[in-house]
């Protein structure tokens, strides 16, 4: 098992308390075995913490993305495959304090124990720094890259998909024709109907323009039986 203080420089922060930083990375096979608080109650505040400045991030970031989208977005950030990968860059696995059946079993690469450590080194910078700013911090060295990739893909995915689909008929034509704007300049609402040909084959709404036509192309994929 490796020093503390270097996983304090992986991280980022130094703590002033060590042993909440210890106790963020103590696995339950170790804490029952030598009488000692696991990691389980600062994971719990740490799951929090995350999806609170993930949405937060997806929202201030992605004003384009319909809620649906943000929603799906936040779940894939926070899943355990996610947050494995986040640990594992952060080479958690080496600093773990696991029993040694634990140990022997695989439990350093076991990605349910990286992601729940993810989460409870998040709580543990949030209460030792008393300062939700430096959880964010921590959090989106890893959450802002991985957004910026899986959130662009989100939005262009049903424009790009339909129009993948109509470009296989090269005398086939896509447009997208604004049918309605309503709504305050702070609160607008726009309705879009997606035209192949001549022919209406889906419709729309959202606070934008870009919004408006995703939509549209969805309900067209729908109905083509995409």
């Amino acid at each position: 098992m490796r020093p503390i203080e270097e996983y304090e420089r992986l991280i980022g922060y130094c703590f002033k308390n060590r042993a909440l930083l210890e106790t963020a990375l103590t696995h339950s096979s170790y804490a029952n075995e030598h009488k000692c608080e696991s990691y389980e109650r600062l994971e719990f505040l740490g799951d929090s913490v995350l999806g609170f400045v993930t949405a937060e991030y997806l929202f201030t970031h992605f004003s384009n993305l319909p809620e649906g989208q943000l929603t799906k977005t936040r779940a894939a950030l926070v899943c355990e495959k996610s947050l494995c990968g986040f640990s594992r860059a952060l080479e958690v696995g080496s600093f773990l304090r696991l029993s040694h059946g634990e140990m022997h079993s695989g439990g350093r690469e076991r990605p349910s124990i990286l992601a729940d450590v993810f989460e409870s080194t998040t709580a543990a910078i949030y209460l030792d720094s008393g300062d939700l700013e430096r959880a964010k911090a921590f959090i989106l060295r890893f959450v802002g890259p991985a957004a910026k990739t899986r959130g662009g893909r989100a939005f262009k995915d049903y424009k790009t998909t339909l129009q993948e689909i109509i470009q296989q008929n090269p005398e086939e034509r896509l447009e997208y024709v604004l049918t309605g704007e309503s709504g305050p300049d702070h609160q607008k609402h726009f309705t879009v109907e997606v035209h192949l040909n001549s022919n209406v084959i889906g419709k729309g709404g959202g606070r934008s323009k870009k919004e408006a036509e995703q939509q549209a192309a969805r309900e067209a994929l729908e109905l083509m039986g995409y």
